[in-house]
């Protein structure tokens, strides 16, 4: 079988929010069978529902042969090792992973389930998704239109971004050998 590219979402609120989303790009680096591409930068949000306080969100985009509910299953076990207790839909979190998207040979992959649909069935509604997604792959096609056309078309009061955090986020292991003197 062949590596299918997923997009998975990051997010978190609580405690050292950037180190969150390092340690966790970290971790699902060093998942079976996968390898992290690329992440995008952080991105600093208001919450949406009852969170208490703004959000860090980022995307990485991850190339494995493990199929959805599997990667599914390796996502909440690194929520667990973080501290992640699912309390209340949409509340305070020290991380939060989801299944954005999954694509297999350039087409988009479908799952619904209990646990998990794929394509995520907010995504495009949010620009906290939407912004990070086309900083990593703007021409995506999303159900016919471009991630770019996606987030301009965002009605602004349903907008949650307060800015994009110029610090680097994540280099992959490669980026890193390849820079003179790393």
């Amino acid at each position: 079988m062949s590596a299918t590219r997923y997009f998975v979402g990051l997010g978190s609120n609580l405690g050292d929010r950037l180190s969150t989303l390092r340690r966790a790009l970290a971790e699902l680096a060093a998942l079976p069978s996968s390898h992290t591409v690329e992440a995008s930068s952080a991105w600093e949000t208001h919450p949406v529902g009852p969170g208490t306080g703004p959000f860090l969100n980022a995307i990485a985009e991850l190339h494995s042969s493990l199929d959805a509910p599997a990667l599914l299953a390796e996502l909440l076990t690194i929520e667990r090792r973080h501290g992640r207790l699912r309390r209340e839909r949409w509340g305070d979190r020290t991380l939060d992973l989801d299944i954005l998207l999954a694509k297999q040979n350039g087409v988009c992959v479908r799952v619904s389930s209990p646990k998990l649909e794929l394509p995520h069935p907010r995504m495009l509604g949010r620009d906290f998704v939407l912004a990070p997604l086309a900083e990593l792959a703007p021409t995506l096609d999303l159900d016919g239109r471009s991630c770019t056309q996606r987030l301009g078309a965002l009605p602004v009061g349903e907008r949650t971004i307060i800015r994009r955090l110029d610090e680097q986020l994540w280099a992959p292991r490669s980026a890193k050998l390849a820079r003179p003197g790393g």
